[in-house]
């Protein structure tokens, strides 16, 4: 703001709060002086979601305390990270052999989203959906049944030996039991049961995870399987 917007802004605080009116000529010339050196590279607005009245407002209506400069500092402060934090740098446009005018854009850029003239821009999220996906991919999927391969599957059984369990017994037609709820220690559906031991107080003690499940989940998905066998041979009925 410059000082004919510092003045303006004092204007506009004086009206919704009479104490902080100067009368005095050189306490108004000091109070401008003051906050045009403490706001000077803080905008009055800009075309998104800041103006500095707004901001005054909303103190004089919530604090009790004349307002001071930092008052409208420290909101502009967090106004600025916010939209930092939200931004992902795009690619500039210019040559990326020309390291100079690449690092200019990209600062460029940067402090246009942080004084509010730009929107910061958002990277793309990775979907899950399969629109659009490439049909060779497609089909290299279908014949493998899997995107990891095989052969990187065997290697990493070592290191998940609950994960390679449960897909051995899911190749071999077996109930996966944790594709149910573990009455015993209350492991959600996909989690490795855990030790539960039952303490003096009677509350339940520790939350390791285990490598084998509980004999009571294993009868959980057995009779789970069973049910829906049974019901995938019954008749349908018209």
């Amino acid at each position: 703001m410059d000082r004919r917007e510092i003045a303006a802004l004092l204007a506009y605080i004086g009206r919704l709060d009479p104490r902080t009116i100067r009368t005095d000529q050189g306490e108004a010339r000091d109070q401008l002086a003051q906050w045009h050196e403490l706001l000077g590279d803080v905008p009055m607005a800009t075309p998104h979601s800041w103006d500095a009245r707004v901001t005054v407002r909303r103190h004089i209506r919530t604090s009790p305390y004349q307002i001071l400069p930092a008052d409208v500092t420290r909101p502009w402060e967090s106004y600025r990270r916010d939209r930092l934090a939200r931004h992902s740098d795009p690619t500039p446009s210019v040559d990326p052999d020309d390291q100079a005018a690449w690092t200019a854009e990209l600062v460029g850029t940067r402090r246009a989203v942080a004084v509010g003239t730009t929107q910061p821009a958002q990277a793309r999220a990775i979907t899950s959906g399969r629109d659009g996906i490439d049909p060779r991919l497609e089909a290299r999927l279908r014949e493998i049944g899997s995107c990891i391969p095989p052969a990187a599957r065997a290697a990493l059984a070592p290191y998940r030996p609950a994960r390679a369990a449960r897909e051995a017994t899911v190749a071999k037609g077996l109930p996966d039991a944790l594709s149910v709820r573990c009455e015993w220690c209350l492991a959600r559906p996909g989690e490795p049961c855990r030790r539960r031991r039952i303490g003096p107080d009677g509350r339940a003690r520790g939350t390791a995870p285990r490598a084998t499940l509980h004999p009571g989940r294993l009868d959980l998905a057995a009779a789970r399987q069973t049910r829906q066998n049974e019901q995938a041979q019954q008749p349908a009925t018209a």
